[in-house]
């Protein structure tokens, strides 16, 4: 498999980056939930050890996509559908871009408000702040519904493909 994508599928550089961010975004939405509902400050500061390094990764790996796409690739050309199915592609995709740089810089700006960054990462002593003291909290919250909204939309949409239309959309997109 080519690194750069043909008209027929996508290369392997864009296919590694979807399935790597399909991945880390679960573990992200997963831990961000648990670290939500966590009942001490000591475990939800486990769970963001976890969560926050990977939602970094997430960060620089939705700007690589991007710089992809600008500099080093084309995408395939659409498969033929029904205008409004490709006009819903083309906002759906570009919202998943924006979510994802907008939970990242939320996410940054939440540990950089609260000063949690000493509790989570240095074993400092003390407890977490209550997040939702800062006014980033409130989008962060809302991109992870907006990103588990994209996802439902996004994948159903594959899956319609795949097995309805029967047209090799996901063909286009494995490995």
């Amino acid at each position: 498999m080519p690194a750069r994508s043909s008209n027929e599928r996508f290369g392997i550089v864009a296919v590694g980056i979807h399935w790597v961010s399909v991945l880390v975004v679960f573990a992200l939405l997963g831990s961000g939930l648990r670290a939500d509902g966590a009942e001490t400050s000591l475990s939800k500061a486990a769970i963001l050890k976890f969560h926050v390094p990977l939602g970094g990764f997430i960060l620089l790996l939705t700007i690589t996509r991007i710089g992809w796409w600008l500099w080093a690739d084309k995408k395939p050309p659409a498969l033929p559908a029904p205008g409004w199915q490709t006009s819903s592609a083309k906002l759906i995709h570009t919202l998943f871009y924006v979510v994802l740089l907008g939970m990242g810089a939320s996410g940054v700006g939440m540990l950089v408000l609260s000063g949690a960054g000493s509790v989570i990462f240095e074993s400092a002593s003390g407890t977490l702040p209550d997040f939702w003291d800062y006014a980033p909290r409130t989008p962060h919250a809302l991109g992870s519904r907006l990103l588990m909204a994209l996802i439902a939309l996004h994948a159903g949409a594959a899956l319609y493909h795949h097995f309805i239309v029967k047209d090799g959309l996901l063909k286009r997109m494995w490995f």
